[in-house]
């Protein structure tokens, strides 16, 4: 009798596990199957607004690989609820699992030949300043540049003369496409005359450039003092509601223009300034936006018309105004950068007050209010003349480093001048940087 209740008991047992194995079978196979719904309608919503927020492309052109390697950033955000988080995405055991995936060769590698897409707009007497600011861009940048020149028709020979003329070693390092200034036909005057000629050209990038997924807009009197692909850089760092990057107006309120002067709403305390903009075009174009006009969110091709309408007799910047407007009733999808990034001579001329260029000193130098070309502010006016004078080919240290420094002392009686040494600073790192690359390739 004693053998039957064994037998019966181990009958219980195995019966027991057998259920549990199958039902474990089951609730994987469930999970797959939801797990898929999620990736299928990541890919068929892409037309949807909710796109970008969902699953955010590698900045550049659109078709490219998908970024999976999100261990890095830790952004699980782009996926709910917890439960079904795809393998690419960690939860807890991240840190654990990006080892033993590097441990076994598995883990995905960045690209190294990651193109920064690099667009601005030309107009009138820009032509000298804009090919300057492109060699500041290609000196320091290690990655493949693109660069998308928007100028006025009589500009465009003499850009395309300009930079095919530079030596092959270094146009083996951008390709460039040249693009007319392009406004919606029903308004185009009204858009080229805001502010300044065609500076609202960057407003309607999204729109034109349709192709590219991620941009950075500069101005044309903007110098970079360390590679292009560092600011690209911050795409990853947004998170999953930023469409957009600029650095602050002002860091002092009290010499602040917006919360002084403006007569529309603004973003935070002191605004923002557009003259650095780094943007994920995909999710400017599906993003619904909120707004002062209607009840309804509004796309960005929409919204841009019925802004200029309400506000144009009360916007004294243009489209940064505009732009200020749209962050204002949308600060959730402004990413804010230092400005460091964004170095004016509003830093400077007020005492130092940018306390990020004080510490690693100015990434992005940009020249505004025509300071390059006038006697306002030396120091600005010598950084411009010592890279618009180096000829490529020659010793950065000696033909570019040591003239600038020399031409900086001369302007230590001025506010900027005793802050001048911010401006060398990055670009001395930039310089041994680059030596080191060729000492290193001979």
């Amino acid at each position: 009798m004693r053998c039957y209740l064994h037998a019966f008991l181990l009958c219980v047992v195995l019966t027991l596990c057998s259920l549990l194995y199958v039902f474990s079978q089951l609730a994987s196979t469930l999970e797959d199957r939801d797990e898929g719904g999620v990736k299928e309608q990541g890919t068929a919503g892409r037309s949807g607004p909710d796109t970008g927020h969902f699953l955010r492309k590698k900045p550049g052109l659109t078709g490219r690989e998908e970024d999976l390697d999100r261990c890095k950033s830790l952004s699980v955000s782009y996926w709910n609820p917890y439960w079904r988080l795809p393998a690419d995405v960690c939860g807890v055991n991240c840190l654990l699992e990006t080892t033993l995936r590097e441990r076994s060769g598995s883990a995905i590698s960045e690209h190294r030949d990651e193109v920064s897409h690099l667009a601005m707009v030309a107009c009138g007497p820009r032509l000298e300043e804009t090919l300057t600011m492109l060699k500041s861009a290609v000196l320091f940048s290690k990655k493949p540049l693109h660069f998308y020149v928007f100028a006025e028709d009589n500009l465009h020979d003499s850009f395309r003369s300009a930079l095919n003329s530079w030596p092959r070693r270094v146009l083996n390092k951008f390709k460039f496409t040249i693009y007319p200034i392009t406004f919606p036909k029903d308004n185009a005057n009204e858009w080229k005359k805001l502010f300044k000629p065609c500076a609202s050209q960057r407003l309607f990038l999204p729109l034109i450039l349709k192709e590219v997924d991620s941009l950075l807009y500069v101005d044309t009197d903007i110098l970079f003092l360390r590679p292009v692909e560092d600011i690209w850089a911050l795409l990853s760092q947004f998170n999953s509601s930023q469409l957009a990057a600029m650095a602050p107006e002002h860091e002092e309120p009290r010499t602040g223009w917006y919360n002084r002067f403006a007569r529309h709403p603004y973003y935070g305390k002191t605004g923002i300034n557009s003259g650095v903009m780094l943007m994920n075009m995909t999710r400017l174009r599906q993003t619904f936006l909120k707004n002062d006009m209607t009840a309804f969110e509004l796309r960005w091709e929409e919204i841009l018309m019925p802004l200029l309408q309400k506000y144009k007799l009360n916007i004294t910047w243009g489209d940064q105004d505009l732009l200020n407007i749209i962050f204002h009733h949308n600060p959730e999808s402004l990413y804010v950068f230092p400005c460091q990034w964004n170095y004016r001579p509003d830093h400077c001329i007020y005492g130092s007050n940018c306390q990020e260029a004080e510490q690693e000193g100015v990434f992005i130098l940009h020249g505004n209010r025509g300071v390059y070309h006038d006697d306002k502010q030396p120091a600005f006016r010598a950084v411009y003349e010592a890279i618009q004078k180096y000829q490529f080919g020659e010793n950065m240290e000696g033909s570019l480093l040591q003239p600038l420094e020399a031409s900086l002392e001369a302007t230590r009686h001025t506010y900027c001048g005793r802050a001048s040494h911010l401006f060398t600073k990055c670009l001395k790192q930039s310089i041994m940087s680059v030596h080191r690359d060729i000492t290193q390739s001979r």
